[in-house]
């Protein structure tokens, strides 16, 4: 993630003093994304993942710390949070909420094949099945609220045509999230920032083998479906144009509800979630272009990569959902 807040080795000592992690080897900012600090910690014991919360305040924390450790007690493949030798699993560094979590093995792939697509499908609905358990709620912070609250917000910035855009498509949210449909999609804890980026894969481009999902602190309570509608916006396009790619839809589509199938009101309304997925997106990178916060590190992402796909998840003909596998 983006380095907003500089820590030292010295910063990381004090802070292994508080886990039974063994001593420090190295520390290394990570260049990437732009809402926490992450840092690779590697100690005598082991490799871990170094995060210092940026925005998510410390009554926030425990739903994603606590989700993780949930997940990964469960066998689920993602980042385990370490516990604190006072039994706490988040920390404090310079005044913000710090955790500290295994770090897995394998990286991301840039052009997600077949088989990649049904790894990462399988392993989200494994995960929407385990989190089903969780107790505690917190809503997706970036849900229907905060969409409604930053449109206008950003809207000083866009031309007319895409003023017309951002109008349409949260009318059409805010008539759906009202109706009987809506209400009755299964729902529960989700990622809902499954790009391609969170997850890593070992093995080969051939035969890959999952590492694991990373980076949870947009999680939160939601329709499952939506944790779909990221994916396939994000896995299953043509990166040029935003188009959907047939065979990599339904191979993801298919492996997921193998796992968890469809019901048929998300059959139903799975044209609107992608736009609400893709609008999402294109209102976040819009803000964070914008409105730039300072940072060592800072890559703001491409708006206009989600305007393409909403305007195709428009405009196109969608590919419908599996029936009952």
């Amino acid at each position: 993630m983006a380095v907003f807040t500089l820590i030292s080795d010295d910063d990381a000592r004090n802070l292994l003093a508080e886990y039974s992690l063994g001593e420090l080897v190295s520390l290394k900012g990570i260049a990437a994304g732009i809402e926490n600090t992450n840092h690779f910690l590697s100690t005598t014991k082991g490799d871990f993942v170094l995060t210092t919360f940026e925005i998510l305040n410390f009554e926030q924390l425990p739903f994603y710390i606590e989700l993780m450790h949930h997940l990964a007690e469960r066998g689920v493949p993602v980042p385990k949070p370490q516990t604190r030798l006072d039994g706490r699993r988040i920390s404090t560094m310079h005044g913000k909420p710090a955790a500290i979590v295994t770090r897995l093995d394998g990286s991301y792939v840039a052009e997600p094949t077949i088989a990649h697509c049904q790894l990462a499908a399988r392993t989200l609905a494994q995960t929407h099945l385990a989190a089903k358990t969780f107790a505690i709620k917190q809503p997706n912070l970036r849900g229907l609220d905060w969409r409604i609250k930053t449109a206008p917000v950003v809207e000083p910035y866009l031309n007319q045509s895409q003023k017309a855009l951002v109008t349409k498509t949260l009318s059409e949210q805010v008539t759906y999230s009202q109706s009987d449909i809506w209400q009755s999609l299964p729902e529960g804890p989700a990622h809902c920032d499954l790009f391609r980026d969170n997850v890593l894969f070992a093995g080969t481009m051939e035969r890959p083998v999952m590492g694991g999902l990373i980076d949870f602190y947009f999680a939160g309570v939601d329709k499952w479906l939506f944790d779909v509608a990221v994916c396939i916006n994000d896995w299953c396009i043509d990166r040029n144009s935003g188009a959907l790619i047939a065979e990599l839809v339904d191979a993801w589509l298919v492996a997921y509800a193998r796992v968890r199938p469809f019901t048929g009101e998300e059959r139903q309304i799975w044209p609107v979630m992608l736009r609400a997925a893709a609008f999402r997106f294109w209102l976040s990178r819009l803000y964070d272009f914008y409105l730039p916060r300072a940072a060592e590190m800072l890559k703001p992402h491409d708006p206009t990569h989600f305007e393409r796909i909403l305007i195709a998840r428009t405009n196109e003909t969608i590919i419908a959902l599996p029936e009952d596998m």
